[in-house]
């Protein structure tokens, strides 16, 4: 899919392709007038609120548990810096650049959507940031998801003051300062409601959401290709993925991937070799070969879920208080993350689940007993060489890791704020183990893309399918191909760079492999369909003859 240049807010919600666009590909964002008119009609509102000698929380209160106490005007400017300088309390590593550029553009969002009561300037001045490159440093704890991710939030905004460091395009590490005078961005000096509105949000949670969407399209295209290649490799059968035995339990994602499946093994010499009974007498495959679909359909379910869920976040316009689109200036709890902290914590299990899977398939083609044929850790010279018995040894640390990191955070919930917000959700620290579990994932994944490649070297003088096989070419690019002992790690990590950066799916699926699993998606509003009508719905992968 062609990347975007360009990313305007304000007149449609923000979908998860353009988040990644803008967060991970540094396309620029434009603010619809549109939506900068929609902020200075609801910014009126709140100045008339801010004459008010009745009080109302946010405009002329103090926050949290100290929501009653009433604040002069004389002193709110003072309210306001003070909580942006309070709440940038994070601590630990820096988080990634593209996180942070999600975090601050969600943040964009909400604002444009004229529910917050923010200044016209304030929109102007946060798409400014991330037009320059201004990335504000922001650290790996201090967020609970409640009232949403407070604390990096407040690192974002505290570089909008021109306070605390940045990163400029190239990485530079300055104070914030220095780089918006740099760019001939104005800090912003925040007056009534301002600081609430750009700290109570979803946005890095919700950014991390979305990352993962765009990761993981990639990495279960992948785990198909990589299962295609153990089965190939391994002498199994692909008439367990067929498409009218899918058909009689229609699960969506499960077809794809029996699709996916069925395309990379079309026409293989391997597969032909063995598929007369008479010369095959194995009645059926392992598990993890045989049910790869069921196993990757089921994470590709998951996966629709989660995006269902983040479209919705998109959509949405978290601030508290909130001005509602009749004029109402309305308390709420819109900003617990208790959705998005849920599916982060679901998309974890199936990351964990698919590793899983993965690394039984590695194992099976090392071990000469249940590999058919092949050699012992597919050694050059058995008792001398260790072949790539280590490599599987990684990928079953990683799963192990893995399994730890689906335990869900979302359960966790501590209280705080003396007591005010006596439930969290935890959202921000479940997308942190995502995203490692993410990484685990590619490289379990990348362990079985070498492992699968070398044992079909082994097969020749029989040849694979053109789809396994023009990913052996592709991995031959950068790892060697059989032969004596060699330094292991440098291929597996180039490996897993082909896995992350999509080229393996890609020399597999094409451009098919850039479509989410949202191929056999229903809409909400749709009514469950029939069995016959799910049976035509197991359709052909692109290409491929029903």
């Amino acid at each position: 899919m062609p990347v975007l240049t360009t990313v305007t807010l304000g007149d449609a919600p923000l979908t998860p392709a353009e988040v990644v666009a803008v967060a991970r590909h540094d396309a620029r964002v434009a603010v619809s007038d549109a939506a900068l008119a929609r902020t200075a009609e609801t910014r009126a509102l709140i100045e008339r609120l801010a004459d008010d000698p009745q009080p109302h929380y946010g405009i002329s209160t103090g926050f949290g548990a100290l929501a009653t106490t009433f604040i002069a005007p004389d002193r709110r400017r003072q309210l306001q810096a003070s909580l942006i300088r309070s709440h940038a309390a994070g601590t630990g590593p820096e988080v990634e650049r593209e996180v942070v550029r999600a975090l601050q553009l969600l943040r964009l969002q909400t604002l444009a959507t004229g529910r917050t009561g923010v200044r016209p300037v304030v929109v102007d001045t946060y798409a400014a940031m991330l037009n320059a490159g201004i990335t504000p440093i922001v650290h790996e704890y201090g967020s609970l998801g409640c009232s949403g991710d407070l604390a990096p939030l407040s690192h974002i905004a505290l570089a909008a003051l021109g306070e605390g460091p940045v990163r400029t395009a190239d990485g530079t590490k300055v104070d914030a300062a220095d780089a918006m005078a740099a760019a001939g961005i104005r800090p912003l000096v925040l007056e009534e409601k301002e600081g609430l509105a750009l700290i109570n949000g979803t946005d890095g949670m919700l950014g991390m959401l979305a990352l993962a969407l765009a990761d993981l399209d990639t990495l279960l295209a992948t785990a198909d290709l990589a299962a295609a290649l153990s089965v190939e490799s391994q002498l199994g059968t692909d008439a367990v993925f067929a498409a009218d035995l899918m058909a009689l339990r229609p699960q969506s994602g499960q077809a794809v991937s029996a699709a996916h499946l069925r395309h990379a093994l079309a026409d293989s010499p391997i597969v032909a070799s063995h598929r007369d009974p008479a010369v095959c007498t194995r009645v059926q495959d392992a598990y993890s070969l045989r049910c790869s679909p069921q196993v990757h359909g089921a994470a590709r379910d998951t996966l629709d879920h989660a995006r269902t869920v983040a479209e919705r976040e998109l959509a949405s316009a978290v601030d508290n208080p909130v001005v509602t689109p009749d004029g109402r200036v309305e308390s709420n709890g819109n900003f617990h993350g208790a959705p998005v902290a849920y599916v982060l914590d679901f998309l974890a299990i199936a990351v964990a689940d698919v590793a899983s899977i993965s690394e039984r398939r590695t194992d099976r083609a090392l071990d000469r007993t249940r590999s058919n044929g092949l050699p012992p850790f597919l050694a050059d010279e058995v008792g001398v060489d260790s072949g790539l018995m280590i490599a599987q040894y990684a990928a079953a640390g990683i799963v192990s890791e893995l399994k730890r990191l689906a335990v869900p955070a979302s359960v966790d919930s501590i209280p705080s704020s003396a007591m005010q917000e006596d439930h969290v959700s935890m959202g921000w620290a479940a997308a942190r183990k995502l995203r490692r579990a993410i990484d685990g994932l590619a490289r379990v994944l990348a362990i079985e893309v070498v492992t699968g490649c070398r044992a079909l070297d082994l097969r020749a003088p029989l040849q694979p399918a053109p789809v396994t096989g023009a990913v052996r070419d592709l991995v031959r690019t950068v790892v060697e191909g059989p032969g004596p002992d060699r330094f292991v790690a440098p291929d597996l990590e180039a490996a897993t760079q082909l896995v992350v950066s999509g080229e393996v799916a890609r020399t597999a699926f094409g451009p098919a492999a850039e479509r989410t699993s949202a191929v056999a998606r229903t809409n909400d509003t749709e009514s469950v369909r029939s069995s016959a009508d799910l049976r035509s719905s197991a359709a052909p992968f692109e290409g491929e003859q029903a």
